[in-house]
């Protein structure tokens, strides 16, 4: 694909300062970009890289291109501008439009205009896709779902009964919607399923990593808010809410009926128990135990930064011996606070 400096300056928002017909074929980093492609520099310690560069042009911040020449695209945030601009060179392949023939689509499944259904895909009674959906090779639909104009299902996803996906989505391979919550109750030992009669509804623009796992609610809804990005591997469980436009890194779990605000971000392996609140612009850092609510907007953290193997036995040690220091801390405190009250007697008399 190839695309003018002038086509890319008006699909980014950028300040054009150079060449409006240069030709631009790839978007690439910094130190291996070739001639013809595009790349970007946000952050001014990288200006030493630019003259070994053979970038044909630079995404920039206005600071940063007050210090450069040739031809740059300037905006305020040069990252957003990356984005965008590789959007317009993006080569993930997509399925050939139309319907293939070892698809299974019930008869009273309803389709849209202009929908792609891959090989050996199931779409169960009920279902629903609206126009211009992707479904890949191996995704099953369930009964009564929902699938949102433009969003694209990649292969062998899972789709349960009556879940509602929005428009604009994006669901990687391998991903899960919709299966039983974690629900039990305990009779004498014995552990006796509760039916999840609940479901997970999914908003607009939403983007799900490969081989995460959202599941319906026990009795009211899972709900995935409008504009939020969830990595791979992410457990939700049943009831949980997300707030509109939050993002989630790999690895992290959310227990049943847990609500996250909008506007956050949760690192990789945060681990958030159930039935608590994060309000919103919460940021959570990566390994973070989250065992309370969050009521107040900044930046949490409880993991601890890795050691040395040695450093790290003995900090171990050390921690196996809190108890037994501060036992013997609260004993100082009381021998000493003995010692003054003793020491103030004496001077009275």
């Amino acid at each position: 694909m190839q695309k003018t400096l002038q086509d890319i300056a008006e699909h980014i928002g950028a300040e054009l300062k150079g060449e409006p017909q240069l030709v631009i074929t790839a978007v690439s980093p910094l130190n291996k970009a070739q001639k013809g492609e595009l790349s970007f520099i946000s952050d001014k310690k990288y200006l030493s890289h630019v003259e070994s560069s053979k970038a044909s042009a630079l995404i920039v911040n206005p600071a940063i291109a007050e210090q450069l020449s040739g031809n740059l695209l300037v905006m305020k945030d040069p990252y957003l501008g990356y984005a965008k601009a590789a959007q317009i060179f993006d080569t993930t392949p997509r399925p050939l439009q139309g319907i293939a023939s070892s698809a299974i689509i019930a008869d009273t499944a309803q389709l849209g205009s202009n929908v792609t259904i891959d090989a050996h895909a199931v779409i169960k009674d009920g279902a629903v896709i609206d126009d211009n959906v992707i479904i890949g090779a191996g995704v099953v639909i369930g009964e009564n779902a929902s699938i949102g104009e433009n969003t694209i299902i990649y292969p062998n996803t899972v789709i349960y009964h009556a879940v509602q996906i929005g428009r604009d989505c994006i669901i990687h391979a391998n991903v899960v919607i919709g299966s039983d919550g974690f629900g039990y109750a305990n009779d004498q030992g014995e552990w006796v399923k509760i039916p999840q009669v609940g479901s997970v509804v999914i908003g607009d623009s939403v983007e799900i990593g490969a081989h995460t796992a959202i599941d319906r609610g026990a009795l009211e809804n899972t709900i995935i808010g409008t504009g939020v990005k969830l990595d791979n591997h992410i457990h939700i469980a049943h009831n949980v809410v997300i707030g509109d436009y939050t993002a989630i890194a790999g690895c992290t779990a959310i227990a049943g009926s847990t609500t996250v605000g909008k506007h956050c971000t949760i690192a990789g392996r945060v681990s958030i128990i159930g039935h608590l609140k994060v309000c919103d612009k919460a940021h959570i850092t990566a390994t973070t135990f989250v065992n309370k609510s969050i009521t107040e907007p900044g930046a949490y953290s409880s993991g601890t930064t890795f050691q040395t193997n040695k450093e790290w036995h003995k900090s171990a040690v050390r921690f196996r011996q809190l108890d037994e220091m501060w036992r013997k801390l609260k004993q100082l405190e009381k021998e000493l606070g003995q010692l003054k009250d003793s020491r103030d007697d004496n001077d009275e008399r």
